[in-house]
């Protein structure tokens, strides 16, 4: 399945700067399914080597991190010379033996024309553990489950995923063309965008097997609470990921440590909560005080909300039955809209990070469920999971801001009603490309 992710790994082999790659991403995203791609598109071969199937490998690295030494008993282990430029080297499951995180400063500094990329699926809580990671010596990536737009290419829908990124404008598209677009999108937000699951859909178009699926994804990311923390660190990760779903499930979605356990304070599930982060499977979205630039310089950070990784992990872990994706709009606002708010933090984040991604409140007369940056601008968001046109936060907003357009994203069509821009959801990843320079 195609990633759009793949354009930034042909970036990084034609680099002249290029340092080892490391990929990460949660369990499941598809890390190692996209880089064995692109390994046989973009070289004569690949040395693949990984250190949870294989363990006996990590000896390879325990009496010397010498590159030259290490891609003798590399090419050795793999049966095949590995040879620079034309060999991919790819470590997987890394972040199960440090060692060979280390070594990637050697092949940095020692031997660069060497192509190295790695891939794990705890590569952000093993490295937060470990005080010699190569800083500066490596490029980071990060790959997210599956975008919308992502699964419309999946689905063969190229023309309709064309005509999007085409779009540069608010005009409404034809209402046959919308329904379609919506029709689709009910069913990603159901199915979500894992690729596994993705594909099992695709292959047999088998709804219940869909559940099936994304219970045994979430019972994988249960069993490395235990594996990769300490037992008492593990109850607390488990509490908190348990408590997610029943908090976005509030009209209020900021997240409440007393909804974890009774008495619940910040001292004790801070931990949890960045390990969960860390390990990409959730999405942290800070308050801030004062949308100005920049946006981060006014962060609250005794507030924020909580969202998961995947809109259809969030379907299984709230047992949501597949009728409601036929059910008229009923899915978009079911449990306070937390499907919708959920999907859009995922599509903003998988396309310009989490750390750029904020909200805002103005005591308790409004909220704003998104405030991000771009080029220089910055964009209110509110997201709606009916057909409402009700905008009091916003109208909050740009009363005090005076910002140049407001924005909406909902199951309309795209229109622009004076300064009020409407994005239909399955299009808000593509937001700043509508901002006042286009309109």
């Amino acid at each position: 399945m195609k990633r759009f992710l793949y354009k930034d790994l042909l970036t990084w082999k034609s680099q002249d700067s290029r340092k080892p790659l490391l990929l990460q991403g949660a369990r499941q995203v598809g890390k190692t399914y996209l880089l064995k791609e692109f390994a046989e598109r973009e070289y004569e071969n690949c040395a693949y080597f990984n250190f949870e199937q294989t363990p006996e490998v990590g000896a390879l690295f325990e009496s010397s991190l010498d590159p030259a030494v290490l891609i003798e008993s590399l090419s050795a282990f793999a049966g095949r010379k590995i040879k620079p430029g034309s060999t991919l080297i790819f470590f997987d499951e890394i972040q199960a033996f440090p060692r060979a995180i280390t070594s990637l400063k050697y092949f940095c500094e020692e031997a660069p024309g060497y192509h190295v990329v790695s891939a794990g699926s705890l590569l952000g809580v093993s490295v937060g553990k470990r005080a010699g990671f190569p800083v500066g010596k490596v490029n980071f990536m990060t790959l997210y489950p599956m975008s919308f737009l992502e699964y419309l290419t999946a689905v063969g829908q190229d023309m309709l995923l064309t005509l999007l990124e085409e779009k540069k404008s608010a005009e409404p598209l034809t209402g046959v063309l919308h329904e379609k677009l919506i029709r689709l999108f009910k069913y990603y937000l159901y199915i979500g965008g894992m690729p596994e699951v993705v594909q099992s859909y695709i292959s047999n178009r088998d709804i219940e097997k869909v559940g099936e699926l994304q219970r045994e994804i979430l019972q994988a990311y249960e069993r490395d609470f235990s594996k990769y923390s300490s037992a008492a660190e593990a109850i607390n990760v488990s509490d908190v990921w348990r408590s997610i779903p029943a908090q976005l499930a509030r009209e209020n979605k900021k997240f409440k440590y007393s909804d974890v356990k009774k008495g619940g304070r910040a001292a004790r599930f801070e931990t949890a909560i960045e390990w969960l982060r860390k390990a990409g499977l959730i999405y942290v979205v800070y308050h801030i005080k004062t949308p100005k630039l920049p946006l981060a310089g006014y962060i609250d950070r005794s507030k924020f909300k909580i969202f998961l990784l995947d809109p259809g992990l969030l379907c299984a872990l709230l047992d949501v039955p597949p009728r409601v994706i036929v059910l008229g709009d009923r899915l978009f606002s079911e449990y306070s809209g937390a499907f919708t708010e959920n999907y859009v933090a995922g599509e903003l984040v998988s396309s310009m990070d989490s750390d750029k991604i904020f909200y805002w409140t103005s005591k308790s007369e409004a909220e704003v469920d998104f405030v991000f940056s771009a080029e220089g601008s910055i964009f209110p968001l509110e997201v709606k999971g009916g057909l409402s046109r009700r905008t009091k936060s916003l109208r909050v907003y740009a009363q005090k801001y005076q910002p140049a357009e407001v924005f909406r994203t909902s199951p309309r069509n795209f229109t622009k009603d004076g300064d009020l821009v409407n994005i239909p959801l399955y299009a808000v990843s593509l937001l700043p490309g509508f901002g006042s320079d286009a309109l």
